[in-house]
């Protein structure tokens, strides 16, 4: 072999070598946080941004929940990142104060931020990563890698006897299961919802990976606290017990009848004996495929576009419109169905997309119409790859009348028809709804996005100039489950990001950029993907028909 061990004159090259990288997530919580707000205390969400090799400036990953009048918040949702040993991953943590309002982080309060590098955290040998928040308080960061396991767990629960909490009523209690990391740290995996003025309080069906709630280890300590819900954020522990999954996977019986103990009470009163009982009445553990199993089995992505031309959006030929194309610049809307476009077209094999207008005069009569094709054509709305789907872009912009208003229950029924007619497993539709102005039928769209839960689709909403986009937060399951009529969603569906929160980052709208826009709007759809073949009893990989995605009826049947 040659000096520098290349390879000898003549031999083929060995295999590429690969960069170890692993997925780790972030589990954060703070303490003695700043009080921004005049009579109550703060409303804590913490944004995590990682800074481009090379370069200084950041890019944002992902964000926590908000937690109400809390100045000591413990997180829940957890971040993952990609963990590269080779490269220094320095994060930024930024704290606010958030007004769910607003969706912009400029809008906030900030408490303060944080920076340090991935590689800090991960070698960091305590129990939690400590830094002082610039703000005032401390931001105690844990990172675990992700366990590979597929393993799920549904389990049901209820309380009885719990200690009485409220001066006026009883409790109103809920669950917090913590996860016990490699450091012998507790970290929340889990929260149930509240349950309102009771003692004896049965929850809703828990359904969690076995990755979340114990790292995929049978015998690893889960620690599960009953809390009585307060308004102000101050929520009372009534107790707390200890188990592990394979204690659980026993099943019902006196095993997994738990005693909750106050730790408080138990120093105090010698006589004290619990604060009620907590039962496992059920639980069961399969293995869900994963996102690729799918998509390996067979499963097609259908990409349907729906363009926003309403007359907030500007006169097209003004250089101050949403629409105006200049050559070789995208505007907002094109940037939107490039980045999410060019990654979803790989996952479906015609790479034959519907794309619809709404909001528009049609010539010749110039009514007015919320649901037409952008090719121009009364057959099919079918555009042929990204760049099919720009050209009829233009072309409309050519030949209607931007008018309004906004409504997006049209296209969301439509794409939901064909989703109705799909419902075996091999097929999954995405609709990409842009727009850059309040939705003007909220009550019609909410009915349609509950009924849509129950169908293999998925909705993104990509919000494009400077408009207040509050609402849509409605609509965006993550926090509040989405309902109409007294009818919850059966899942959470809908993906909602504002194009503005890219573009400070974006500069001159690189590919790096666009794929980390591409990234935040895609994010929740693998997810979405295997909740529906879940709950629908397609936990089977499905198996391949070639016909079938020849056998979806053309969309223009439909219009």
């Amino acid at each position: 072999m040659q000096a520098g061990g290349s390879s000898p004159m003549g031999a083929p090259p060995g295999p590429p070598q690969m960069v170890p990288m692993s997925k780790v997530e972030l589990s954060l919580s703070a303490k003695d946080l700043r009080d921004r707000d005049a009579l109550s205390k703060s409303d804590p969400l913490c944004i995590v941004y990682m800074k481009e090799t090379g370069q200084d400036r950041f890019f944002e990953i992902g964000r926590t929940e908000m937690i109400k009048d809390s100045l000591n918040p413990q997180w829940i949702r957890k971040l993952e990142v990609e963990y590269r040993f080779e490269e220094r991953q320095v994060l930024r943590f930024a704290i606010y104060d958030w007004d769910t309002k607003t969706t912009n982080p400029d809008d906030q309060d900030s408490l303060g931020t944080v920076e340090c590098s991935l590689g800090e955290i991960m070698a960091y040998q305590g129990s939690q990563l400590s830094r002082t928040i610039s703000g005032g308080g401390i931001l105690m960061i844990e990172g675990d890698e992700v366990s590979s396991s597929k393993e799920v767990i549904t389990m049901n629960m209820s309380g009885a006897d719990l200690d009485k909490k409220d001066f006026f009523g009883k409790s109103d209690p809920f669950l917090i299961f913590y996860r016990c990391n490699d450091n012998n740290t507790y970290v929340p995996v889990h929260k149930t919802e509240v349950i309102k003025k009771t003692l004896n309080p049965a929850w809703k069906p828990i359904i969690i990976p076995a990755r979340t709630l114990c790292a995929g280890d049978h015998n690893r300590s889960i620690k599960i606290e009953c809390y009585d819900w307060d308004s102000d954020g101050g929520h009372d522990l009534i107790g707390e017990c200890y188990t592990n999954l394979q204690r659980l996977l026993e099943g019902p019986g006196t095993t997994n009848t738990y005693e909750l103990i106050n730790p408080k009470k138990k120093a105090k009163k010698s006589s004290y004996k619990d604060s009620g009982k907590l039962t496992l009445h059920s639980i069961t553990s399969h293995v869900e495929p994963s996102f690729l199993d799918y998509i390996r089995g067979g499963t097609q992505i259908h990409f349907t576009v729906a363009v926003d031309f309403t007359a907030s959006n500007g006169d097209p030929r003004s250089p101050a419109s949403l629409h105006f194309r200049q050559p070789e610049v995208d505007n907002q809307y094109s940037l939107a169905i490039k980045a999410v476009g060019e990654i979803i077209q790989d996952y479906d094999s015609d790479k034959m997309f519907p794309a619809l207008g709404f909001g528009a005069r049609l010539p010749p009569e110039w009514t007015v119409s919320h649901e037409f094709f952008l090719n121009g054509r009364s057959d099919t709305p079918y555009c042929q790859g990204v760049e099919g789907i720009l050209q009829a872009y233009y072309h409309s912009l050519q030949t209607v009348g931007l008018y309004g208003p906004t409504y997006f229950a049209p296209v969301i029924n439509h794409v939901a028809k064909f989703a109705a007619a799909h419902q075996d497993g091999n097929n999954y539709f995405v609709l990409l709804i842009i727009t850059d102005g309040i939705i003007c039928d909220l009550p019609d769209t909410r009915k349609a996005l509950v009924q849509a839960s129950r169908l293999p689709m998925s909705v993104i909403i990509v919000g494009v100039g400077t408009e207040d986009f509050s609402a849509m937060e409605q609509l965006d399951g993550d926090e509040n489950r989405l309902s109409f009529g007294g009818r919850y969603a059966e899942r959470d569906i809908v993906q909602f990001v504002e194009l503005r929160r890219h573009l400070g980052q974006m500069g001159n709208r690189s590919q790096i950029s666009q794929a980390r826009l591409a990234k935040d709007v895609l994010a929740e759809i693998p997810q979405q993907l295997v909740s529906w073949m879940r709950i629908h009893g397609n936990a089977k990989v499905p198996v391949r028909q070639p016909e079938s995605c020849q056998s979806i009826p053309s969309t223009g049947s439909i219009a």
